[in-house]
């Protein structure tokens, strides 16, 4: 269980994972040691699952993002294996989703171009078997954020 105290340190680190424990022990006016074990904690149970850096996709030339739904009509967990396993090994695909309702699965991806998806979206289906792929390109992000609302 978490209390406040952990949930504003995870709001701090959230927002900038560089921040030292000195700082976030003055913004919470508790110890260093204090702040310490419950990060410590935190990672432990997995809360904190891991601190990362994040690129702008455009500087990085990144810059087309493609969600694409898959429909499929294969529903054992041999298939599901083969396909998460497929999915995992193509770097472009940056969140992969099992979704209840009409999609099957939902696919995030980010590539340079459409040409770039392409190459991607065939690499796709000659490895697993799917019966509908359904790419949508996103024309502006409004809002990108990975910090949860703790």
């Amino acid at each position: 269980m978490i209390d406040e105290t952990d949930r504003k340190i995870l709001r701090l680190l959230q927002h900038d994972a560089t921040i030292s424990l000195e700082s976030i022990a003055e913004k919470l006016s508790v110890s260093v040691n204090t702040c310490w074990r419950r990060v410590k904690r935190l990672e432990e149970s997995g809360t904190l699952s891991r601190r990362v850096a994040l690129c702008d996709p455009e500087k990085v030339g990144l810059g087309q993002t493609v969600f694409v739904a898959i429909r499929t009509n294969e529903h054992s967990s041999e298939w599901l294996e083969a396909f998460a396993q497929t999915v995992e090994s193509i770097p472009e695909v940056v969140e992969f989703y099992r979704m209840a309702g009409d999609v099957d699965y939902l696919l995030k991806i980010t590539v340079a171009s459409v040409a770039e998806y392409d190459r991607v979206y065939k690499a796709l289906i000659s490895r697993v078997h799917v019966s509908d792929v359904s790419a949508t390109f996103a024309m502006e992000c409004l809002k990108n954020t990975t910090e949860l609302p703790v």
